[in-house]
């Protein structure tokens, strides 16, 4: 053997055992980047059960005033998540206020949670005079138990048991309509406490 060819054997070899190192760094940094990422991961929407204890959440509204859904036993709630800029929030607003004012007596109680950001605040509160219901800036857009709030608009319905009957994130059309509010809410009203 030449000293040509064997300092290409060299080279080859040495090239070989350079891949094979930044081959495991690599695997080790996708492994490592993969692991904090899960262990990063707030509650998902999918830990929602349909039939079970509704996650519980707490409105501070425009005013100040705390609204937890966990006082609301005996009532029937929907949180609605929902934007100043959102084409399809604009348009099931007015129907939702509607439908609140005809059924508070019945026990129905709307929990409003905007996404805006504070900086948008009076236009947030344009829209909450608007509405017979509630409403409050979300803040953080990771919801506990409810996951990210990252499609608008999105609602959860809980009966007078404090359980979720209605996962907005399972729906294919989320937003409310008369007859989609006619088919989830109205025979949770009907059943009396």
């Amino acid at each position: 053997m030449t000293a040509e060819t064997n300092n290409g054997l060299r080279v080859r070899h040495a090239s070989l055992a350079c891949l094979r190192r930044h081959a495991r760094a690599l695997l080790r940094l996708g492994l490592m980047s993969l692991l904090l990422t899960l262990c990063q991961v707030p509650a998902h929407a999918n830990d929602l059960v349909v039939g079970q204890a509704a996650p519980p959440i707490t409105l501070t509204t425009l005013d100040g005033q705390q609204i937890a859904t966990r006082d609301l036993r005996g009532k029937v709630v929907i949180v609605t998540f929902w934007a100043t800029w959102c084409a399809p929030c604009r348009e099931e607003l007015p129907l939702l206020s509607r439908y609140a004012r005809q059924h508070a007596k019945d026990g129905l109680v709307v929990l409003g949670f905007s996404l805006d950001t504070p900086d948008e605040l009076d236009k947030v509160r344009a829209v909450s005079r608007t509405l017979d219901f509630p409403t409050g800036l979300l803040g953080d857009p990771h919801v506990p138990g409810y996951g990210r709030i990252w499609r608008l608009p999105v609602s959860f319905t809980i009966d007078r048991d404090g359980r979720l009957v209605d996962d907005g994130w399972k729906d294919r059309n989320p937003e409310w309509t008369a007859l989609r509010l006619q088919r989830v809410v109205t025979p949770l009203l009907d059943q009396r406490p």
